[in-house]
């Protein structure tokens, strides 16, 4: 094992404290995370670190008045297929609940929920100290730890993202088997590798087999159907 940062180098831990959540690797190879406290107001933060060890602070909550951007993210990262990485805190927002966020490469906020909009009943749940995922579709689902009809939710929400297309694996040379899941596939007509076309089978309306092209380079696995072009959420990468 080898170390690459230390969390509290910096004076009064604006770097962040108790990373709790596991790491989600960006599209740019960077690694992404949050920390529950420190930051410059010590209500956690949100960073970024490169392979070498080179941390930069993207956002520190509780910026806004009466945290309304949210404080302590128990939950990691996901980045979402628009680029931008979603998350959610335990604590803060309009209700002090927590809330659900997206931070843009640049380490912009928006706050898109505040939990517990019904006060005194929390339907939609508070507490979320788990990550997010995003379905092929566009929407992201969470889970929360409390609330609903007293044991917790599991919730969805959308930002009206495009549907998109995942390969498994997201890598690999010329001949890799590779399954593309998505949404309405049934009628596929055409899957490309960075632009060059590759033969496919429709396994059905969520999943399509088929192998890495020769000649393939690193770029986006397109998908077309009748109703949509579908895009991969990140570039399938093909080694040189």
């Amino acid at each position: 094992m080898t170390p690459l940062y230390s969390f509290c180098s910096q004076t009064d831990c604006v770097d962040g404290t108790l990373p709790r959540a596991p790491l989600v690797q960006a599209a740019s190879g960077e690694m992404w995370g949050t920390t529950v406290f420190g930051g410059a107001h010590d209500n956690g933060t949100v960073f970024k670190i490169t392979p070498s060890g080179d941390l930069m602070t993207m956002y520190s909550f509780c910026a806004e008045a009466a945290c309304a951007d949210g404080a302590e993210p128990y939950a990691g990262l996901i980045e979402g297929s628009d680029g931008s990485f979603y998350g959610a805190t335990v604590y803060g927002g309009a209700n002090g609940y927590g809330v659900i966020f997206s931070v843009d490469s640049g380490g912009g906020l928006s706050t898109l929920h505040s939990f517990c909009q019904e006060a005194g009943v929390c339907a939609d749940g508070y507490f979320a100290t788990a990550g997010l995922v995003q379905d092929t579709n566009g929407t992201f689902y969470g889970t929360t730890n409390y609330g609903g009809t007293g044991g917790g939710t599991i919730f969805s929400f959308s930002i009206g993202s495009k549907a998109f297309v995942r390969a498994l694996p997201a890598s690999g040379p010329a001949g890799t088997a590779v399954d593309i899941l998505g949404t309405d596939l049934n009628d596929a007509s055409s899957v490309t590798f960075n632009g060059l076309p590759a033969v496919f089978q429709v396994v059905s309306g969520t999943e399509i087999t088929t192998q890495v092209p020769a000649g393939a380079t690193t770029g986006k696995i397109e998908v077309v159907t009748p109703g949509a072009t579908l895009k991969s959420n990140a570039d399938f990468r093909v080694p040189q």
